[in-house]
Formats: C-alpha cells, structure tokens, sequence
C-alpha cells in the first residue's frame, strides 16, 4: 500500500477538479493545471475530495505509480491556491540581475549579459541579489530555477555564482592553505 497515495486530497473552496478519461483538470484562483494520466492510474473526485487508485495495489510499478500521481494532484491544488516560490542568490564581485521588460536579464562574469525568458505561467522579480521565481507549476518553477542556476553555478573556493537560498556550499582550501600544511 502507498502511503501517500492513500490519502485523502481534499480540495478547498473556489478549486474545481475536472476529471476526463485520462487527464485531470484543476482550476483555482491562480490558474489552471492539467495533467495526462498513467493508463494505470484512476483518480476519482467526490464533491470536496479526491482520491487516486491504481490497477493493481500489489504491484510494484504501480505502487509507485500511486504515490507519485497522488503527490502531482496534491502539488496542482496547493499551486492554483498558493502558489510556488523558489529563491537564487548571487554572489559575486560585479554579478548582478536584472529585469528588461517579462525577462531577467543576468550579468555573471561572461562578456556578455545573459537574457532569460520566463516560460508560460512564470514570473520572475529581482531584489538587489535575490531572483525570486513564482508560479501555479512547481516542476516548472524548479526546472526555470535549475536552468538559472545552471549559468553560473556556485564555485567552492570563493563561493561565487548562483545558488539556492537554502543552499549550502562546501568551501574548499585554495592552493596556499593546502602548501602551509604540508611544509
């Protein structure tokens, strides 16, 4: 039995879910999320709550199946109610972000500064060196936050580049503290 798959969404006021043959809908105040069922996969909605089933409970593929869809329905809920956020941090002598219109403009260390469009349902904002990433879609926004970040990422020695806020990077001695030690 999946335990997350097993529980019970229940879905709060101004949220309709729709459930066609293989896909569900879900549209809340924020937006509006589909996604493309698993053929083994069932979800049922009644009244205030929904629930996924899978073909097989024994299975093992579809155990996992189970869980994973059940976690995608409970992340589209919570995301037209709230929404999702993700925070990048630069550090950097000369690293700065800025916005040029709906796209975040990157100046990282290269000779030229790096644009960035915002994919459908994605806003970015810029505070000094904080890039904050917001949206209805959370695979989204990680995906966005993890191509932002993949431009510069975080070096050991100085520790510059973009990171996570909750990020911890481990710094690495340079070449003159590793030749005091061994002399």
């Amino acid at each position: 039995m999946s335990r997350i798959g097993k529980k019970v969404i229940t879905i709060p006021a101004g949220v309709t879910v729709s459930i066609e043959k293989d896909q569900v809908a879900v549209k809340g105040p924020k937006g509006e999320l589909k996604l493309k069922l698993h053929p083994r996969v069932v979800v049922v909605c009644d009244k205030n709550e929904v629930t996924t089933q899978v073909v097989n409970e024994n299975n093992k593929q579809d155990r996992a199946l189970w869980g994973t869809f059940s976690s995608l329905v409970i992340n589209m809920v919570k995301g037209v109610t709230e929404g999702f956020k993700k925070e990048l941090e630069i550090n950097g002598v000369g690293y700065k972000a800025a916005m040029k219109g709906t796209n975040l403009m990157l100046e990282v260390g290269f000779s030229h500064p790096v644009e960035i469009k915002p994919a459908a349902g994605v806003k970015f904002a810029v505070d000094k060196n904080l890039i904050t990433i917001e949206g209805v879609d959370k695979q989204m926004i990680g995906e966005m936050a993890a191509q932002i970040r993949s431009i510069r990422k975080p070096e050991p020695y100085k520790g510059k580049g973009i990171k996570y806020v909750t990020e911890v990077i481990r710094r690495k001695a340079g070449k003159t503290a590793a030749k005091g030690a061994a002399a």
